[in-house]
């Protein structure tokens, strides 16, 4: 017991170690507390953002929903730079070349600023009609531009919090990560009723105020992200030659990326395709999916922290010279994950009704959520190990693997699947969250077998 405690707190403190050899079990929870309670916040902040927002009505709740299936592209980036990025730092760190390690987190972030750039000129701009484009009705664009705007037009603050985050935990040093999301989320979920309701001194913006407060609070988590890097006191400490522009390296790490992006899209995107098929139903099913993926995301984003310790461990260890240790750590932490999550997915089979209620009245809002949580959650131990051996193979730098197995899964069976259910059989909404079970459940079972294949152990990075 007192050696757990003492990792625990070695965890939370961030103390340094040796991810190459220390013992296997003992890395994974060193890594996994802090990069678990990094996504606990983002969770929670999913959640509260969307009990507030879903006091404002089901159009205020389909313009969260929709605003962010274009988000999904900001995210896409984020997702494939971070990809790229810590592949990069953990084999530099495995390698035992910090000053390699800094100098591709610096290029990472510089990769950042220029998509974020380009994509919140178009956003900024257009966002209105990218709302139309995705079958929003009159009242949706009646209260949502101006939300839309924001959040696309303000989105270097979330291509920052994941770019910067995956070099800290590449390097090794996920506690880091885990204080400048909590930051950053914290003050946004103490802002966000200020400022959609009004409070004190606050102007009531409705929705809007949502937007508002993300923009300051994840601000401030990439504010603190700066002030560590500049201070020193991390492992990854950047000086002033690592963020020297190094275009041959940043060409190296966008092709990584690149596939990365290129994965996340694949994947992302086929959000998109489900939700233009759920808005053929109206708002009350926008909204009764959104509340339904904040749900879900409740408790994967945390179980997303033990796919992400999986990743840091598979690239250092393969930059040690120890692919087998890499192999074993995917595995275990597969194995943690599955048990969280299927214990969390029978609570929410049995309980799915009233944990949907308390983010909606709406008869018809209701209708939707507490079923599509039901159908989804069946899936969790699958999508458990699925997130882990994807993780893995991208720690490993090999992302063309899981880019592959989500084109696959997601745009050869999920948004077919799903059309064919929801309106050739009939089904409804209820179609598509059957075609999310499946195509989750099969990427799962797709991911194991060329997992246990090896290849990924030769990639170079």
């Amino acid at each position: 017991m007192t050696g757990t405690w003492q990792t625990i707190k070695d965890a939370l403190r961030g103390v340094h170690h040796d991810y190459t050899t220390e013992d296997l079990g003992r890395a994974i929870l060193l890594l996994a507390i802090p990069m678990v309670l990094e996504m606990v916040m983002e969770s929670v902040f999913a959640v509260v953002d969307i009990y507030f927002v879903g006091h404002l009505g089901p159009s205020a709740v389909a313009t969260v929903g929709l605003t962010e299936s274009f988000l999904a592209l900001v995210y896409t980036l984020a997702m494939g730079l971070a990809i790229g990025v810590t592949a990069t730092v953990a084999r530099r760190t495995g390698e035992k070349d910090p000053d390699g390690a800094a100098h591709s987190a610096a290029q990472g972030i510089w990769l950042g600023v220029a998509a974020s750039l380009i994509l919140g000129v178009i956003g900024g701009l257009f966002a209105p009609q990218l709302l139309r484009l995705m079958g929003a009705g009159e009242d949706v664009l009646a209260i949502g531009s101006t939300y839309a705007r924001i959040m696309m037009g303000g989105n270097i603050v979330i291509l920052l919090l994941f770019v910067i985050n995956a070099a800290f935990r590449g390097v090794g040093d996920p506690a880091v990560a885990m204080r400048s999301l909590w930051i950053g989320n914290g003050i946004n979920i103490l802002l966000n009723p200020c400022f959609i309701f009004g409070l004190g001194p606050f102007p009531a913006l409705g929705v809007t105020g949502s937007a508002v407060a993300t923009m300051i609070g994840r601000g401030s988590g990439v504010a603190y992200q700066f002030w560590t890097l500049s201070r020193g006191t991390s492992r990854l400490e950047m000086r002033r030659h690592h963020v020297t522009p190094d275009l041959p390296l940043m060409w190296k790490m966008l092709k990584l990326s690149g596939t990365g992006m290129l994965q996340a899209f694949v994947m992302t995107a086929s959000w998109i395709g489900l939700v233009r098929v759920l808005a053929s139903f109206g708002s009350a099913a926008v909204a009764g999916y959104t509340i339904t993926i904040r749900v879900i995301l409740f408790v994967l984003l945390p179980s997303w922290g033990l796919a992400n310790a999986a990743a840091t461990l598979v690239g250092q260890n393969l930059g040690a010279g120890k692919p087998e240790r890499s192999e074993q750590a995917a595995w275990r932490a597969g194995l943690y994950n599955a048990v969280f999550l299927g214990l969390v997915g029978m609570l929410f089979v049995a309980f799915s009704e009233t944990i949907s209620g308390w983010f909606t009245t709406d008869p018809a809002v209701l209708a939707i959520a507490g079923p599509a949580l039901a159908t989804v959650s069946l899936g969790f131990p699958f999508y458990a190990y699925g997130m882990v051996l994807a993780n893995a193979f991208n720690g490993a730098g090999d992302t063309w693997t899981p880019t592959g197995l989500n084109f696959v899964c997601f745009w050869l069976l999920e948004i077919p699947l799903a059309w064919v259910l929801a309106k050739t059989l009939g089904w409804g909404p209820e179609g598509v969250f059957v075609a999310i079970t499946v195509a989750f459940s099969t990427l799962a079972f797709l991911a194991l077998l060329l997992f246990k294949r090896g290849k990924w152990k030769l990639q170079r990075v």
